[in-house]
């Protein structure tokens, strides 16, 4: 099975650009975030004619996540267990970033972590929380012998070489220590991290601004954790960097991993 993870920055926008992904890599499974739709706005149809069933998690313009399955789409979940909602002020709203299914057998989540703003800012704590909210739910599903994937833009940097520029970053965000804190107790938990020998390109991430993508001044925010039964079928990962290029695309490019024998 070969699945994808992809941070697409409107599936609206760039519907041509997913079904392109999907024929190009021959995916079986397509995992969306920053869908920035409700699910009825989700352009489901050239999916569907192409072969793949489309599971949508959207409230407004903002975040949302997918899953594109054509070997199935079961057990859908629009959150996981405890996590965390998010607001300026009143009460807290559980944002549409996660969203999981059985697919083939395997159980994967497409997740869009928090940004965090500043380290300084609400939205940084709401960060940390949600990574360890996320880990709590991961540690349960992995005590039932669950067959996790947990992928998706995760918003931390774990090594200084995940930036292009280590002194850019230097205690700010990505790259703090709690943050990188949170991202690593997934492997403490018993998940393995799939993607760090991925081919293709040195990171995932290239800034529209300042000329990030001409100049490779990017960053390595994308990845994928599995449970060890997983992990142990994977046979390759690839980075989609040429994803970045051309009029329209995102800022983002997709992480591919194949299980098993293709």
């Amino acid at each position: 099975m070969r699945i994808a993870t992809w941070n697409i920055n409107s599936i609206r926008a760039r519907a041509e650009r997913a079904l392109a992904v999907l024929d190009r890599w021959d995916l079986d499974v397509l995992l969306l975030q920053e869908t920035k739709c409700k699910p009825e706005q989700f352009p489901v149809a050239p999916f569907e004619a192409a072969g793949y069933e489309v599971a949508a998690h959207g409230l407004n313009q903002w975040n949302g996540a997918a899953i594109i399955s054509r070997v199935g789409i079961e057990n859908l979940q629009t959150s996981f267990p405890g996590q965390p909602g998010f607001a300026k002020e009143g009460t807290p709203v559980v944002e549409a970033r996660a969203i999981g299914a059985t697919c083939g057998g395997i159980d994967v989540w497409s997740l869009y972590i928090p940004n965090g703003r500043d380290v300084t800012d609400p939205h940084y704590s709401y960060k940390l929380e949600f990574l360890n909210q996320l880990n709590a739910a991961a540690t349960g599903w992995l005590a039932e012998g669950r067959p996790l994937f947990l992928a998706g833009d995760w918003n931390v940097a774990p090594l200084d070489t995940d930036v292009w520029d280590i002194e850019v970053f230097s205690g700010g965000l990505y790259v703090s220590a709690p943050e990188r804190a949170a991202f690593n107790a997934f492997g403490t938990a018993g998940l393995q991290e799939i993607t760090r020998n991925a081919d293709g390109a040195d990171y995932t991430f290239w800034d529209y601004q300042k000329l990030r993508f001409p100049r490779n001044e990017g960053m390595r925010i994308d990845f994928a954790w599995a449970a060890p039964e997983v992990a142990a079928q994977v046979e390759a990962a690839h980075i989609d960097r040429n994803e970045r290029k051309g009029k329209g695309a995102s800022d983002h490019v997709p992480v591919v991993v194949d299980l098993g024998s293709r």
